[in-house]
């Protein structure tokens, strides 16, 4: 018995060594810090277009290409992965981080070939995003339909 405590004791011990110090406030302010400036270009994007007279709507889709755009070369140049190192999931939740979850895999398989290599494996993180999009929005055009 006393055997197996000194066991846990020395096991906890090496946890204790091989863990990384948590950092949950730095971590936050960094994820705070990267993702409010993503969102704060964006939108200063949103209004240069609504400055020169394009409506929300297509200011907002303007911007949302820019965005991706610039999430995938960032991706591409390998700037965008140590961005993520550094700011974690602010770097992630702004529409550059889905940019970032396609082109990356497409990047990594391209020397497999353009069709088995980039083709498929640009889908991992989208396919299931669009054939849920998908599924949920035809069930919700039924139920509208049914309910009007």
């Amino acid at each position: 018995m006393n055997n197996s405590k000194q066991e846990q004791a020395r096991f906890a011990q090496m946890v204790k060594a091989a863990s990384p110090d948590s950092r949950l406030a730095l971590d936050c302010a960094r994820a705070f810090v990267v993702g409010g400036a993503i969102c704060t270009v964006g939108q200063f994007i949103t209004n240069s277009f609504m400055s020169y007279g394009f409506v929300k709507t297509d200011a907002s889709m303007y911007t949302a290409v820019i965005l991706i755009f610039f999430g995938v070369l960032l991706t591409g140049i390998g700037v965008y992965d140590n961005l993520g190192k550094f700011a974690g999931a602010g770097s992630f939740v702004p529409i550059t981080g889905f940019a970032n979850a396609m082109a990356a895999p497409a990047i990594e398989y391209k020397r497999e070939g353009y069709v088995l290599g980039v083709g498929a494996k640009m889908f991992i993180v989208a396919g299931p995003v669009i054939v849920y999009g998908i599924a949920a929005s035809v069930v919700c055009g039924a139920v509208y339909y049914i309910i009007t």
